[in-house]
């Protein structure tokens, strides 16, 4: 049997920036998504703390040390630059597996988003 469970978490982060004209997705800092084992393209539920919002769309890379944090396309009517989200992403795994498998939890810094 599998199950989905957390992969990685990026844990409170602030919007620097909503672009309704980008084709879609979601821009995070780079390091942000080396240190949380996030992919180019890979699949990212956002939680909006601000809005109770929850959304779907995938990972590109902002430039390194940036701090940036950007909904692109349809998206960025749903967050406000300056809310606060949780970024989640999961894996399917066998059940084994899962129960000693240990997510990429990244606390970065909630004023300028950097890891510390």
């Amino acid at each position: 049997m599998q199950i989905e469970v957390v992969k990685s978490k990026i844990h409170r982060v602030k919007v620097t920036g909503a672009d309704l004209n980008y084709i879609g997705s979601i821009t995070i800092d780079e390091d942000l998504m080396d240190a949380a084992n996030i992919i180019q393209g890979e699949k990212v539920q956002i939680v909006n703390n601000n809005n109770g919002e929850r959304l779907e769309t995938y990972a590109i890379p902002g430039p390194r040390g940036s701090g940036e944090i950007t909904l692109n396309g349809a998206a960025s009517r749903r967050v406000a630059v300056g809310d606060i989200l949780i970024l989640i992403t999961y894996a399917r795994m066998d059940i084994e597996k899962a129960k000693t498998f240990n997510p990429s939890l990244v606390f970065p810094n909630e004023e300028n988003n950097l890891l510390n």
